[in-house]
This record gives C-alpha cells, sequence and structure tokens, in this order.
C-alpha cells in the first residue's frame, strides 16, 4: 500500500475533477466526490502497476501504522 495525496475539485458542470502530483498522469472524473475518490482509486493503481512492469520508481512513501486524512463537511 502506498499513501498519496489527491486534489478534488468541483467544476462548473456540476461534475467533480481528482488530479495528483503525486501520481504522475492520473486524472479522475465523477458525480459525487465519493465517486471521484472511488474512480481516482482505480486509476491510480492502474498508472501504479504500468510504471512497476516497467521497472520506474515509484517514490512513494509507504502507509504506516496511522494516516491523517481531511475530512470536509458541508453543511
Amino acid at each position: 500500500m502506498w499513501l498519496y495525496l489527491i486534489h478534488i475539485e468541483k467544476l462548473p458542470e456540476g461534475v467533480y475533477l481528482a488530479t495528483s502530483d503525486d501520481v504522475s498522469g492520473l486524472v479522475a472524473q465523477g458525480r459525487t466526490v465519493t465517486e471521484t475518490m472511488d474512480i481516482a482509486r482505480d486509476v491510480a493503481k492502474k498508472l501504479l502497476e504500468a510504471q512497476a512492469e516497467r521497472q520506474e520508481d515509484l517514490n512513494l512513501p509507504p502507509v504506516g501504522d496511522s494516516v491523517d486524512f481531511s475530512l470536509v463537511v458541508g453543511l
């Protein structure tokens, strides 16, 4: 497992777009934040698997025993 950061923004069209500086090429779009995160996870996995197959260095820190996450709550 690896820990990486993604950035999610709401587009004017009402959908969400995820990108990452940690995983080159990661772009994912969904109707909700949850859907976008799920798609981003799948895309990241495929990108990282492809890099590993090409024996490229992933340069991602492993996940430790605890992880901090941001929680966004809208009212």
